[in-house]
Parts: C-alpha cells; sequence; structure tokens
C-alpha cells in the first residue's frame, strides 16, 4: 500500500475534487460546521481522508472523486462569472447546459465580455490551468469607438503602466476599420482586472465589444453562446498530459 492511499489526503483537496466547490470554499464550509465524517462534524480543514471514510455535505453523501475533465463554455454578454450576485445580475450558472456536472470556472470574463471560458470538475486542474507559469496567451476580438494610431498600439506592445501598474507587452493586430469602429485582435499572456478596457482607454479608444476567442490551446471556435462542449481525452492527453 502507497503512503498516499494508508494516509489519504486533504479533505477540502478531495473535495474540491468531486466538483462540489473550491477547495477554499470548501474550507469555508467545513469551519461553518456543514461537513461530516463518518457522522461525525469536522471543525478543522486539516483531517486526511481515505476511500474507506464516508462524508456528507448538508447531509448529502459526497460521492469520490471523478476523472478531471474540461469543458468550453461560450459565455454570454451580460452574465457574471460568479455562483451568485448579490445584485442580483445572471450569472454564466443560469446558461449552463443540464447535462453539465457541477463545475469550476478557470479564470474570469467580466459583466459585458463575452467569449471562450473554460470550465472544470476538478479543483486541482483549475489551479493548475490558473497559474501565471502557463504563461498561455489569451487571444481577444476587441471592436473599438475610434481609429487606432500604430503610435498609441505601440505603447500596448511596448508594455504600459497605468498609474504605476504595469501592464506586460501585448500582441495587438488591427483586422479593419469601419466608419468609426475598428476590430483589432489582442494577445496577452496575464490577466488583470479589465485590462484590455483600460490599456485602449489610455489610447483614446472606448471598447464596444470584447470576445475571447482563445485560451492557450483551447479555441472558442463556432459555439454559440451558452453552449458547452467537452474537451476530449486526447486533447487532455496531449495538451495537459491527463490521463482518463
Amino acid at each position: 500500500m502507497t503512503k498516499t492511499a494508508r494516509d489519504g489526503e486533504r479533505i477540502a483537496k478531495r473535495l474540491a475534487r468531486t466538483g462540489i466547490a473550491s477547495r477554499r470554499e470548501i474550507e469555508r464550509m467545513i469551519m461553518a460546521r456543514r461537513i461530516k465524517v463518518n457522522g461525525q462534524t469536522i471543525a478543522s480543514p486539516a483531517k486526511n481522508i481515505t476511500d474507506r471514510d464516508h462524508v456528507q455535505v448538508d447531509g448529502v453523501s459526497a460521492s469520490s472523486p471523478s476523472p478531471p475533465k474540461l469543458w468550453r463554455f461560450h459565455k454570454p454578454i451580460g452574465t457574471v462569472t460568479t455562483e451568485r450576485d448579490p445584485n442580483g445580475r445572471p450569472t454564466i450558472f443560469d446558461y449552463l447546459p443540464d447535462y453539465l456536472p457541477r463545475v469550476l470556472y478557470i479564470g474570469r470574463l467580466d459583466y459585458n465580455s463575452e467569449g471562450l471560458l473554460l470550465l472544470t470538475n476538478d479543483g486541482g486542474l483549475k489551479r493548475r490551468l490558473e497559474l501565471p507559469t502557463n504563461n498561455w496567451l489569451r487571444r481577444y476580438r476587441v471592436r473599438v469607438k475610434g481609429t487606432p494610431t500604430e503610435a498609441k498600439l505601440d505603447e500596448l506592445r511596448s508594455g504600459l503602466i497605468l498609474n504605476d501598474e504595469r501592464f506586460k507587452p501585448m500582441q495587438v493586430n488591427v483586422d479593419r476599420q469601419q466608419r468609426s469602429n475598428a476590430w483589432l485582435t489582442i494577445g496577452l499572456r496575464e490577466g488583470k482586472n479589465r485590462e484590455i478596457r483600460r490599456a485602449l482607454a489610455h489610447c483614446g479608444l472606448s471598447v464596444n465589444r470584447l470576445i475571447r476567442i482563445s485560451f492557450g490551446p483551447f479555441q472558442l471556435g463556432s459555439m454559440k453562446a451558452g453552449n458547452a462542449k467537452e474537451v476530449s481525452t486526447k486533447v487532455l492527453r496531449d495538451q495537459l498530459g491527463l490521463e482518463s
């Protein structure tokens, strides 16, 4: 018997892999006395469990971890990337297909942005894909009001400092100018809050549409808003080294 099988693993990590919630949220559930192990309420996340332990969350049995899965989802505009919104706005969870299990989102898109969002049933995979060390390129199609100049866009390509905050260099291409609007394709390798909108505002350009079209090797493709498609086992193996 291996050390992992004998000693088990931390309960928050294991439950996160079932897709119940993120590890941090599960730790909050534990502190709120919402989780039982073998019929006993636990009050600390510093507990290891194995396959032999029976775990309940809010009185409901927690299933064994499923294999890590990943879905591409086309986030509709006018939704927030969260499970609940205190202001009552629609969330992405209002649009997820019924056949999906409980999922966690990877990264965010703001309320007025749309496009590719990755979803997973596995907390460990979520953390892995959100690591800045992945350095994955994220590409966006952006429509702006105004006429971009190469001189201004070169500031974005070189790296920008706004209010003492440094933005890494972006890839910026002007695709076409349509009267008072222009379409750009922008690639970046970090995800600061409203980074593209703030950077373009510095250039005198107002964003009126923003669509994420890729996240690393994963593409939005032709999916319609509100649709989700599972990433194949082969792609997970080839791109992330995951086995089914």
